[in-house]
């Protein structure tokens, strides 16, 4: 009787069950049990994690990780540019979860051959809410992730709603002012300009984040500049400031910085 019950007690027991996703590269990401130390080599990597319920479950990230608050304290493995590999290891994560770059291809490459790997690529706007679920599994926070993810989607599809359908707006954003760089039509940015009902004068740009001169801005005749920072480099077009942070990140808070343009789109919209 007695080992009956121990038996019916280990049965009865929650199990370590594997947990498998697929990354933005096509590449199975499996765990034996979800994550319980996770590295984060991105700053919009480690946003997701918070808002997926898996902030506790961060051990360390790279500069510029700082939202939400307590992500500032985490230990730093080196930035979104370089990643120091000793000190990433010296965390002993069972998930790493990176977005890899020129600057960072090579050592996120090295981690996928010791540790479980994570890649982020997003492009589009839906990728924030897919990158939450697919994170939620990971770390096991899945019912918080799926809410977040269902928050965004429900948010975004009012936006469209209340935009679509209006005329467009000739938009151009200005990444830097010196150099003057903006971005193409495949870059977040340029899709954030879309829901609001904005069209990007570079759109039709070869490079994601071309560099452009003056004339080139005033051929396009945009009828708004849009910037992170700065000051516009056509003072006599409507300009407005969106922080980085709300509009370069492919988080929750991207809506926030969608709200922003949409609010600026409609002034320029309604001043013709």
């Amino acid at each position: 009787m007695r080992w009956t019950g121990i038996a019916l007690l280990f049965f009865l027991l929650p199990a370590k069950a594997e947990v498998a996703v697929t990354d933005d590269y096509g590449n199975p990401v499996r765990l034996p049990a979800p994550a319980a130390r996770i590295v984060s080599l991105a700053p919009h990597l480690t946003e997701l994690l918070y808002a997926a319920g898996a902030g506790a479950r961060l051990v360390g990230a790279v500069d510029y990780s700082d939202f939400p608050p307590p992500a500032r304290a985490l230990p730093r493995v080196g930035s979104d540019a370089q990643i120091n590999l000793e000190a990433v290891l010296a965390l002993r994560p069972d998930l790493v979860v990176a977005w890899p770059n020129a600057g960072t291809l090579r050592a996120v490459n090295r981690l996928a051959e010791l540790l479980p790997t994570f890649r982020s690529e997003p492009r589009e706007l839906e990728d924030v809410a897919t990158t939450l679920e697919r994170l939620g599994v990971l770390a096991g926070t899945a019912p918080a992730a799926r809410r977040a993810a269902r928050a965004f989607r429900g948010r975004k599809a009012e936006l469209e709603r209340r935009h679509a359908g209006r005329a467009a707006v000739r938009v151009f954003y200005q990444v830097w002012e010196r150099p003057l760089l903006t971005v193409n039509g495949d870059h977040i940015i340029s899709k954030v300009m879309r829901l609001c009902g904005g069209e990007n004068v570079f759109a039709a740009a070869p490079a994601i984040a071309p560099e452009v001169d003056r004339e080139a801005v005033l051929r396009a005749r945009p009828e708004l500049i849009i910037a992170s920072a700065g000051t516009a480099a056509l003072p006599n077009i409507p300009f407005q400031v969106v922080p980085a942070e709300l509009i370069q990140r492919h988080t929750p808070r991207l809506l926030d910085g969608a709200e922003q343009v949409c609010r600026a789109i409609e002034q320029a919209r309604a001043a013709r």
